[in-house]
Order: C-alpha cells, then structure tokens, then sequence
C-alpha cells in the first residue's frame, strides 16, 4: 500500500515538474493552474477537429458537383457518415465542441499575448496535419479491403482503379507529414530559443550564476549549468513535442480505428485491450528502473564532457607542471564512471528491447487466431479480414504508445528532473529577497564599514571582527597580511558578494565601484569589447581605444590586432602580464570612482607596476589594493593590516612597515 502511494506521489511529482517547464511557454503559470493548460490543449482538439470536419464536409460537397460517381464508388462510407453527422445529434454534439474550444481560447485572449498565440497556432497546426494523416490512414483501411476482395476475386479493371486511389492517398500523406516535420522542428526550435533566454535571463539575475557556483566550500545540488541550459533545454523541447504530438495522434489514431475495429471484431477489440493491459504493466514496471540510471548517465556525461573542457582551458599550466599523469587519472576515472552506469543502462535496455519486441510478435498472432474462425465459416470475406488485421495493428500501435517509447521517456522524465531542478534554483535566487542585508548603496563618494564582522559563508568561524574605517574619496588603501587571512574576503563584502554578519556597509552604486582581480575576467569577444567591459562600446572612439592601449603600454597588440573587432581566445593569446595591462586599460576607460585591486599587478616588474599606479593617481581614483610587495605603499596614504584571526589594524603609511 505504502508503496503504491509513494509511486503515486513520485508521478504526480514528475507532472508538476514538466507543468513547471511547459506551461509557460504556452500559457501564464502564475495566472492559471493545470487543470486550465490541460483544458486549452483539450480546447485546441475540439478547435481543430470542427475546422476538419468543416473541410471534409466542403471537399465531398465539391466533389458531389464535379465527380459523383467518384464519391459512390469509392467514398460512399466516408459520404454515409457525414450525413449521419450532419442529420443527427453528432452535428450539434461537434459544432458545441468547437463552439466550446474557441471560446475558452477567447476567454484566455489576454494571457497569450507575448507571441504565446503563435505557439498555439503551430501547435494546431500540427495536429491538424495529425489529423489529416489518420484520417488518410482510416481510408487506407477500406481502401486495402476493396484492393484485396479485388485481387481474390481477379477484377482486373477494379484493382488498377482502387491502386491508383491508394497511391494517391501516398501522394496527399507526403506533403502533409513533411510539413508536419517542418512545424514540429520549427515550433521546438522557437520553445528551446524561449527557455534558454529565460533561464539565462534568471541565472544572470541576482546573481544566481555566482550562488551555484561559489568559490568556497560550500557545494550546491546544481551540476554543470552550462549543460542544463544548452542541452537539457534542447532534449527536453524535442522530447516534449515528441511525446505530445505522439499522444495527440495515438488519441486520434484511437479514436479512428477503434469502431471499424469493434465493427468488425468484438472479440479482437476486447482480447486487444485485455492484452494491451498487461504487456504495458509489465514494460511499465521494469522501464521504471530506466530513468535512475539514466539521471546519472546524464550527470556522469556531463562531468566527463567538463574535465576535457578542463583540459583545454588549462592546456599551458598543465604542460608547466607537466601534469599529463593526474589529469589522465581523473580522466580515466569519470570515463570509467560513466562506462559503468553505461553497462548497466545498456542490460535493462536489453530486458525492456526483449519484452518489447515479444509484446510485437504476439500481437501479429491475435488477429489471425480470433479472425479465422469467422473467415474460416465464411461470416466474413478476405477483404474485411484484411481490414481488421489493418485496423488492429493500427490500434494496437496507439494504445501502446506510451510502452514503445519506455526507454526514451525514461531518458526524457531525467532530463525533465535536472531541468526543473536548475530552474527552480535558479528562479528561487532571481527572486529571492535577502533576508537581511547590511550592505546600502549610496551617492555619497565613499565606503563606509561600521562594527562588521565577516565569517565564510557556511561557517562560524570569523575572518574579520568588528572592522570600522571609511574610505573617502581619492583615498587609497594597501590591505595586506599573510596568505589566507581574508584579505580578498573583505574586497568580496566590499564588492557585496558576501554580505557582514554583523554592521553596515555603505558603498557607492554600480559601476562607481569596478574591481580587478589578479587574473583579470577576459570575455568572448573583440577586442574592442575586451576594453569596454562591462560599458556600452559606443561610448568609446576607436582613436579613445587606441590611445588608452598606449597609454598602458599594450603598442604591441596595435601592431598585431590592429582592428579592435578581432575576436580571438584571448585568455590562451594574452599572457597574464598583458592580461593585467589590459585591465588597467579597461580601468581607465570606465573611470569608476573606486578601483579594487586584487593583486592585479603580480604578473608586472616593478617599473611597469609603478607606471600603470602613477596612471590612477593621476586620474585622482580612490584605490582599494591587495599586495605583498613594499613597494605598493607609496601608491597608498593608509594601510590595512589582517593577521587571520578576524584581528585587524589601520595604520597611515609613513608608519606601516613590510618588515614588521
């Protein structure tokens, strides 16, 4: 019982997930619930079946004008059945449904604005095209009938006439079911372009990139990001639409087959359904095992794929250190990893491939041995046998459906929780409020820090205590103390990455505040943008651009890049010396009020360290440095000194000694 309920659970859970990832790309999440989505994809059914029907009623009727004998002698049942349509309750029953769709999707007018409508229209365009095609195949069936009882009975003339019907049919399903690829393709390409925009938009907000991904011991649930997003989104499209689609024409192939069928067969129909139930338990049963192992096959690919990226983002340390042996090892090792969960995916996909394919042979069985008995007395001819076999087989596919595609919808139900995982992080950071925070931005041209103690997040333990000092405009700061006493901790809280446990920080807004690292951040672009960052590269002429690399001594890149939009891997390019000169020129051009800098000249000699220093006192910058070296205190009117152990002391720099 206890069991039952956690699998109920466990797929309920599953739905609200994949509600979580596709609903708003078709309908307003925080505005309508599931039963409503379902009820629009419900409404789209109705929608396009009245406009089919519409349509069959306007193609016979334009056919009884031009080609009578046509429809009497080869569309009479599809001619029967719309007059009883048209005479009876089903007109109304039908024109009500669609009535009924058009106007839930009136009424939801409001919520599909932001081209949610064009989403639906290529949807339902779709599913027309779904539509069409089983209909062409339902005709297929009566078409094989007639061809047979023609060819038993040796009607020469009757069968070339029925053949070229039926390769007409061929003809019509072609275009129709190439267009229906072209729309499904088009629409999961316009949905992955939606969700990753989204979910890129989320995980540049509020810093939710920095968050799972932190730079200190704290671990997140959140694997491989830039994974997530690319790959993730573009499975999960695709899948989506698969099984959508797959199910819209199971439904529709059902619905068209299952009464020629029950016509035909009661004793097929129910033996059908009696068999149906108890092969899907069983492929349902053992396909649950699947989407474990795909889960991890997907994080153990994803590790894998990084620790070569890793490699080549490092290519150079590597070979400095020539580290080829370790980094082999944990190579080996992740492959290893994924080979071995690999093995094991490979023997249930073997288990669910054998079932699968005895649930197949069976089902060619059935028809013979239930439809022989009457053929055999003669209560029906070849032709209808014929057909039922067709009409089985065509049911049989549907309502199988969902058993057929067990392997890839376990690869799709773990693609949809890694997915909905990275989404619902990401979302929670983009609009989360903090809680408290101790950090105010201001107008006024200063940093000011009250009674602030700082601990590395996760942990008690303080790095800075009960710090006070301000820094006001053109003042310049030297931090300084041993490796590992929090020096570029403080430059995070000042920067507000990490926010005090206890005090106040006030800073100035963004963009008065710009923070250089040692190794300085190198983006994928031109050079052009390499020297903006992070400002628009309007603002800057090329004659601005190339008298700052100038200035900051970086002539030789002129003379090899001399078009600033060249865009090359610069990290690999540059060495770390060019790296930090280029940051100085980024520095000068952004002209912020505050420049933080993090050891950004260990990579220069002492000479071109002073120059690019005498370059930011001219420009009157207020200067926040972390340095080792003596020679940076001349740079600097006040010295901060860390000892590791959250103590602290301020000193002017005529009274602060390196050697001390």
């Amino acid at each position: 019982m206890n069991t039952a309920v956690n699998n109920k659970s466990k797929f309920i859970l599953q739905l609200q997930k994949l509600r979580r990832l596709s609903q708003p790309f078709f309908l307003p999440i925080e505005q309508n619930n599931g039963i409503q989505f379902i009820w629009l994809l419900i409404s789209l059914l109705f929608c396009v079946g009245g406009i089919v029907l519409v349509l069959l009623t306007g193609l016979i009727n334009l056919l009884e004008n031009f080609q009578p004998e046509l429809l009497e002698k080869y569309f009479e049942g599809v001619v029967s059945t719309l007059n009883t349509i048209w005479a009876g309750k089903w007109g109304l029953i039908f024109s009500a449904l669609f009535v009924i769709g058009s106007s839930s999707f009136f009424s939801f007018r409001h919520q599909l604005k932001a081209k949610r409508w064009i989403h639906w229209i290529l949807l339902g365009i779709i599913v027309l095209m779904l539509l069409a095609i089983n209909g062409i195949n339902a005709g297929i069936g009566f078409i094989a009938r007639d061809l047979t009882n023609a060819l038993v009975q040796r009607e020469q003339d009757g069968f070339y006439r029925i053949l070229a019907i039926y390769a007409s049919c061929f003809i019509f399903a072609l275009p129709i079911r190439a267009l229906q690829i072209f729309f499904t393709l088009k629409l999961s390409i316009i949905w992955r372009e939606w969700l990753s925009k989204s979910l890129i938009s989320q995980y540049l907000t509020n810093r939710a990139y920095f968050k799972l991904n932190p730079n200190d011991e704290q671990a997140t649930d959140v694997d491989n990001p830039d994974q997530r997003i690319s790959e993730d989104t573009k499975s999960f499209t695709e899948q989506s639409l698969t099984f959508t689609i797959g199910i819209f024409d199971a439904i529709l192939t059902f619905s068209l087959n299952i009464l020629i069928l029950y016509t035909i067969s009661r004793t097929l129909t129910f033996s059908l359904f009696t068999f149906a139930a108890i092969a899907s338990s069983l492929l349902i049963y053992a396909g649950k095992r699947l989407v474990k192992i795909n889960f991890d096959q997907l994080r153990y690919e994803a590790d894998f794929r990084y620790g070569l990226v890793h490699i080549r983002n490092n290519s150079e340390a590597i070979a400095f250190y020539s580290g080829e042996y370790p980094e082999n090892v944990e190579n080996q090792r992740r492959l290893g990893v994924l080979v071995k969960n690999f093995n094991l995916l490979i023997i249930w996909k073997t288990i669910i491939f054998t079932m699968k394919r005895s649930t197949n042979y069976a089902g060619v069985f059935f028809p013979y041995l239930i439809m022989a008995v009457p053929y055999f007395a003669g209560t029906i001819d070849y032709g209808k046998f014929v057909q039922a076999n067709f009409a089985f087989n065509m049911v049989e596919g549907s309502l199988f459906f969902i058993v057929n595609q067990i392997d890839e919808l376990a690869k799709f139900t773990a693609g949809i929780s890694r997915l909905e995982g990275f989404q619902s992080e990401v979302e929670l950071i983009s609009k989360e409020k903090p809680s408290k925070n101790n950090i105010s931005i201001t107008n006024k041209p200063e940093i000011l820090i009250k009674n602030a103690d700082l601990c590395t997040p996760g942990s008690n333990k303080p790095i800075i205590k009960d710090l006070s000092m301000n820094i006001n405009n053109r003042d310049t700061l030297l931090i300084t103390g041993p490796s590992g006493c929090g020096k570029t901790s403080l430059l995070r809280m000042i920067s507000g990455l990490w926010q005090p446990d206890k005090g106040l920080i006030e800073k100035p807004k963004t963009g008065d505040l710009l923070f250089i690292p040692q190794k300085p951040y190198m983006i994928l672009g031109s050079l052009r943008e390499q020297l903006c960052y992070p400002t628009e590269v309007s603002k800057f002429s090329d004659d601005h651009l190339f008298s700052v690399l100038k200035e900051v001594k970086l002539n030789s890149m002129l003379d090899r890049y001399p078009n600033l939009d060249i865009k090359q891997d610069w990290p690999r390019i540059l060495s770390l010396g060019e790296q930090q000169r280029l940051a100085f020129a980024r520095l000068l051009l952004n002209s912020p009020q505050f420049a933080v800098l993090d050891e950004a000249t260990s990579a220069l000699d002492i000479e071109t360290e002073k120059y690019l220093y005498g370059l930011l006192i001219k420009r009157e910058l207020s200067l926040i440095s972390v340095g080792h070296r003596p020679t940076l205190k001349e740079f600097h009117n006040k010295v901060l000194s860390l000892n590791g152990k959250g103590n602290w002391q301020l000193f002017p720099t005529k009274n602060y000694n390196f050697d001390n």
